[in-house]
């Protein structure tokens, strides 16, 4: 059977010049060979994504929520198109009526829930920036973004209310307005006035835009739709400006890749939400379900209650990240150990004879249906029943759970990648396409791609294996970030966006993503860690001499090699009764116990996030040297070098942590 290539070449490589590395060819989505999809006619921003559903199909389910009946969790309550849209009206009102128009910047603060997708569409229609707000960005990261966004009203969920009013005064030279999700408190209130702002609980601002009749400005492509804040390498946290342009034609490029491959989005189609809102990978595919009339459900908050929220909704497109499906995946294994032998064996033996066939090119609802209705039928109804895709995005999820899921979940099981910079979806695999796992798949039919070689770390765009930093170059691509003109021009050259991610092409034109360009990496919950930014910050303990952090994608925390000071670590000894010579004290659990302790302390002066902390260390007495070429001349850590001179260190340190934490 002839090799299928998902892509086309539109442009020739190009050779090294004037100091400029070479550049493999530029390629683009087999379903782009004759073009780009064009765009829809009158959708011209996010907004008109909205209203155009409301009007072809006011009366479909738009948004749910699970009431609550006795305490106890009932069904999904619905509000129709129509409801939102005159919810998204009032509120649009009362914002104009606060003073707040065009151009103006708006926080949204919270978990998912239907006021967060209320805010985001009013933010649309009256052409304001919508800023999403969150935690995980790192201590004072909240303030930082109301003061470098310049935020003027901020909505947020009842019990964020504490955490906004924490960023007073130094936020009260921007923040005019807020709004709650919910209710707000006498002592709230008082703390808000005192230092001249408004609050409004939601009921009070819906009842402030009741009957009042503001026009919405014209919306043009160009027009920024919203600003996301994304973690740097180092320092503050930047805003990547996104335009209307950018998510629409990202949709189209979804659109008409998933029809291409017969997995079309329609209004039946049921999501549910708690990927958080505030990054783009749940934002472009609740714009997707928007645009096709389809209905979203949101889920409780909590991760244990996700699988009875699943239950309930009964979705049919699944997006998760790494994290949740390696959950996934250890449940089910859990639950198979312990069913006794003829369960397991059973298991086993549908489970191989369903991949060979599948190994063998047959599609997963033709590979073993008898398998599928006895044996894995209870696998989708975790689930809910009626999961036909399930998308993974944000981290590399690896390829034992991928082979796993595509097999037992009876659903396709696809893997993407792309960037806030490049409006999430830029890869993705495709269905039935087994040789593509471990791969992020080819391109989404709306992206020029190309590979640039990298020759400081031995990878040529031109080898025979074509190895380099993935560029994008695409109107889904951003804006720019906000007010950072010169981080932009480090990315931006010449149209083309440089991602900082290393990419192997493979025979059938889908991607591998190998390595990193800077010392960045992601973990596994996908979380940015900027290593050598931490490093910086653990080697002023005074027992250490020098450190090296590590962390990789399929793990969700950092371990540490540390060469611990020898005085220092003999005088805690001798204190501690720990006898021994030097290289006896570094094996000792008690002095691990205690260097670990001084790395945790560091980090929370510093105020490091959870998943920056340090959570095992091993202490080498013998300083990291030239010799053994862990080191440049210049005392800088070579990391693969690193990781291939500690690789059993790093397994045990996993592997007990692992434990411990289990």
């Amino acid at each position: 059977m002839a090799q299928k290539n998902y892509l086309v070449e539109v442009e020739k490589a190009k050779e090294a010049k004037d100091g400029r590395p070479s550049v493999g060819p530029v390629y683009r989505s087999l379903f782009a060979k004759d073009g780009f999809p064009a765009p829809i006619p009158g959708m011209d921003s996010c907004w008109d994504v909205f209203r155009m559903s409301v009007e072809r199909c006011p009366n479909n389910p738009m948004l749910g929520r699970r009431e609550s009946v006795n305490g106890k969790p009932g069904k999904y309550v619905w509000q129709t198109y129509k409801e939102v849209y005159d919810l998204v009206i009032k509120v649009g009102n009362a914002m104009r009526s606060c003073g707040v128009g065009e151009g103006a910047k708006c926080g949204i603060y919270g978990a998912n829930c239907a006021e967060w997708i209320i805010s985001m569409e009013a933010c649309n229609a009256h052409g304001l920036y919508c800023v999403p707000l969150y935690d995980s960005l790192g201590a004072g990261a909240v303030e930082f973004v109301i003061n470098h966004a310049e935020v003027s009203i901020a909505f947020a969920e009842e019990k964020k209310i504490p955490e906004l009013l924490k960023t007073f005064p130094s936020t009260t030279q921007y923040l005019k307005t807020l709004v709650s999700f919910g209710k707000v408190t006498p002592e709230q209130r008082e703390e808000v006035e005192k230092f001249g702002l408004v609050i409004y609980s939601w009921d009070e601002f819906l009842q402030l835009g009741e009957g009042k009749q503001f026009d919405l400005p014209v919306k043009k492509k160009s027009d920024i739709c919203t600003i996301m804040y994304t973690s740097g390498t180092t320092g503050d946290p930047k805003g990547v400006m996104i335009s209307n342009d950018s998510i629409i034609a990202l949709l189209a490029g979804v659109k008409r890749l998933l029809e291409s491959v017969n997995e079309k989005v329609t209004d039946k189609d049921v999501y549910l939400s708690y990927l958080p809102l505030a990054h783009i990978f749940d934002r472009v595919i609740e714009e997707l379900f928007i645009l096709t009339g389809a209905s979203i459900g949101f889920w409780r908050g909590d991760v244990k209650l996700l699988v009875e929220d699943l239950g309930e909704l009964k979705p049919t497109i699944f997006c998760a990240v790494p994290r949740v499906l390696d959950r996934i995946y250890s449940g089910l294994n859990q639950k198979i150990s312990s069913g006794g032998l003829l369960k397991k064996t059973l298991f086993s033996l549908a489970y191989s004879f369903k991949h060979h066939n599948m190994q063998n090119g047959s599609k997963h609802e033709q590979a073993s249906p008898i398998c599928d209705k006895f044996v894995f039928s209870q696998v989708k109804q975790g689930l809910g029943g009626r999961v036909r895709l399930i998308l993974s995005g944000a981290a590399p999820l690896s390829a034992h759970v991928e082979a796993f899921l595509r097999v037992v979940s009876c659903a396709h099981v696809l893997q993407g990648y792309g960037l806030t910079e490049t409006c999430a979806g830029t890869f993705v695999s495709l269905p039935n396409e087994m040789p593509m796992l471990g791969t992020v798949g080819p391109p989404v039919p709306n992206v020029d791609v190309c590979l640039e070689s990298v020759p400081e770390m031995g990878y040529d765009a031109l080898s025979n294996t074509p190895r380099g930093e993935v560029c994008v170059r695409g109107r889904t691509l951003f804006s720019g970030y906000y007010k950072r003109e010169d981080l932009t021009k480090e990315v931006m050259v010449d149209g083309w966006f440089h991602t900082g991610d290393v990419g192997e092409w493979q025979q059938d034109g889908s991607l591998k993503i190998i390595d990193r360009k800077k010392n960045i990496f992601k973990l596994s919950q996908g979380e940015y860690v900027a290593v050598e930014n931490l490093e910086n910050i653990y080697v002023n303990v005074s027992a250490v001499d020098s450190i090296w952090v590590y962390g990789n994608s399929f793990e969700s925390f950092l371990v540490s090699v540390v060469n611990p000071n020898k005085q220092a670590l003999e005088r805690w000894a001798v204190e501690n009764s720990v006898t021994g010579d030097f290289n006896s004290i570094c094996e000792n659990p008690r002095a691990k116990e205690y260097i670990l302790g001084e790395l945790t302390k560091v980090a929370k002066e510093k105020k490091l996030k959870g998943f920056e902390i340090i959570k095992a260390v091993h202490l080498e007495p013998e300083p990291f040297d030239i010799e053994r070429d862990l080191i440049t001349p210049t005392y800088k850590i070579k990391r693969p070098q690193m990781q291939k001179y500690y690789q059993n260190v790093i397994d045990s340190m996993y592997k007990s942590a692992n434990k411990s934490r289990a």
